[in-house]
């Protein structure tokens, strides 16, 4: 019996050895590993998602697609720094990489580098078969408005939306143009219209409770920010910035 034993022990210290040292297996491996941690990353478990993507890279420091989720990861722990090295280390092996490019952009204008990321999202858009046009659109768009460039900023919400009517990040951003400058019956008007086709939209209820607030009309506001609270995510950013406004107004 410990003969039998021994040579089962053997034949298993055989199999470990040749899974550590065969090069493919332990590429195939990494990348179930990243494929792990992408599905973290898209249930929003960022932590979880940095743990198994940096146990890949050990393997596969070179590979595009996990430096890119690497970098969204990042972004996602506010590591905006560190998701720009990744994004680049993306690129320097895969220069195309157009979701990169974008994602890097992201980066850039979550730094507050506006015309840094406008330079990164052009590049996108140089790209004629890309196939989602209104995301790079609308952080132009995004970028202009940090910059208070309001003109350019709504013509780049407006090209956005003509690309994606229903796009709500464009939409969310057409309303702050018209909130920040002045426009706030316009801003009203408008908001109302795209809530008739996204009700439930809590991004778009807060920016009406912010143009109730703007005209004084503070019970409908207090009204709105409730609804926004209920239809938020619990922890989220809209809910921490309804709770406060409602502690403010009540």
């Amino acid at each position: 019996m410990k003969k039998k034993f021994s040579i089962v022990l053997t034949t298993c210290l055989l199999c470990a050895c040749v899974s550590s040292t065969d090069p493919g297996k332990k590429i195939k491996i990494a990348q179930a590993v990243k494929r792990e941690g992408d599905v973290f990353q898209s249930q929003g478990e960022y932590t979880a998602a940095l743990t198994k993507l940096l146990e890949a890279e050990k393997t596969i420091p070179d590979d595009p697609y996990l430096q890119n989720s690497l970098g969204l990861a990042y972004m996602g722990k506010k590591r905006y720094d560190l998701a720009v090295n990744a994004f680049e280390k993306a690129l320097s092996k895969k220069p195309e990489y157009t979701e990169a490019i974008n994602n890097l952009g992201a980066a850039y204008l979550r730094q507050e580098k506006w015309d840094t990321a406008i330079t990164q999202f052009k590049r996108v858009l140089d790209n004629l078969i890309y196939p989602t046009p209104h995301f790079p659109l609308a952080n132009i768009g995004w970028a202009y408005l940090g910059k208070g460039h309001f003109p350019n900023a709504q013509t780049y919400f407006f090209k956005a939306l003509n690309e994606k009517p229903d796009f709500s990040n464009a939409t969310h951003g057409l309303a702050q143009v018209y909130l920040r400058t002045g426009q706030t019956d316009r801003a009203i008007e408008y908001i109302h219209k795209k809530l008739r086709r996204t009700p439930d939209s809590p991004i778009l209820h807060a920016d009406l409770a912010q143009a109730y607030e703007k005209k004084g009309h503070r019970e409908q506001a207090v009204r709105t920010w409730k609804l926004v609270l209920k239809l938020s995510s619990k922890d989220s950013i809209l809910a921490r910035k309804a709770d406060e406004r409602l502690a403010e107004l009540q």
